[in-house]
C-alpha cells in the first residue's frame, strides 16, 4: 500500500485539514484512499488530535468535491467537501477547500453546510467569479446526486471501507 499525505488548503493558501492515509485503489468515480481508526490529524497549525473511527475518502479526477464515506457507527455516513479538483500525485492529494459541504447523517438527514463561512470567505480571499460559480454549481449537483444516493453516493463505497477493513484485519 502506497502511504499519502491528504492536504487541505483554503484559499489564500494556508494550511486546512491534513492527515495521513494509504492508497486502495482507482475506479470509474477516481482515487480512493483508506484511513484507519486512531490516524493522526490536524487542523491547520492546531493541535493533533486522533481520528476515532475508520474512513474512506474519493478524490474525483475532474470534479469540484472530495467526499468521505464514515464506517458505522459514526453519525456521519457521507461528507463532502466542495474543493477544487483535486491534484494526485505519487506522494500526496492536495486541493483547496471552498467552505461548502453536503452532509448525509446515519438517520437520513441531508443538509448543506457551512453557506455562511462561503459567503465570507468570497470576500475574505477575493474568490473569482469563476470559483464561486463552480462551488455554487457543485453544491447543488452533491445535494441532488447524496439525496438520491446516486453512486458513488450510494452504495460503492462500501466495498472500499471492506478493504480497509481486510487491510486492518492483515
Amino acid at each position: 500500500m502506497t502511504d499519502l499525505a491528504i492536504v487541505y488548503r483554503k484559499y489564500d493558501g494556508s494550511l486546512h485539514w491534513n492527515f495521513p492515509g494509504v492508497l486502495l485503489g482507482e475506479d470509474e468515480h477516481g482515487v480512493w484512499t483508506g484511513h484507519r481508526k486512531g490516524i493522526l490529524g490536524r487542523k491547520g497549525d492546531e493541535p493533533k488530535f486522533v481520528y476515532e473511527f475508520p474512513f474512506v475518502m474519493l478524490f474525483p479526477r475532474d470534479a469540484w468535491w472530495v467526499a468521505s464515506f464514515n464506517a458505522h457507527p459514526h453519525e456521519t455516513a457521507v461528507y463532502v467537501d466542495v474543493t477544487t479538483v483535486p491534484v494526485v500525485s505519487d506522494t500526496e492529494i492536495t486541493m483547496i477547500d471552498l467552505d461548502l459541504d453536503v452532509i448525509r447523517k446515519t438517520d437520513g438527514r441531508i443538509f448543506l453546510d457551512d453557506a455562511d463561512e462561503f459567503e465570507e470567505h468570497r470576500e475574505l480571499y477575493g474568490y473569482p467569479q469563476e470559483v464561486i460559480e463552480q462551488s455554487v454549481r457543485a453544491a447543488k449537483w452533491l445535494m441532488g446526486a447524496v439525496t438520491e444516493r446516486r453512486e458513488p453516493f450510494g452504495r460503492v463505497h462500501q466495498g472500499w471501507l471492506d478493504e480497509l477493513e481486510g487491510l486492518v484485519a492483515s
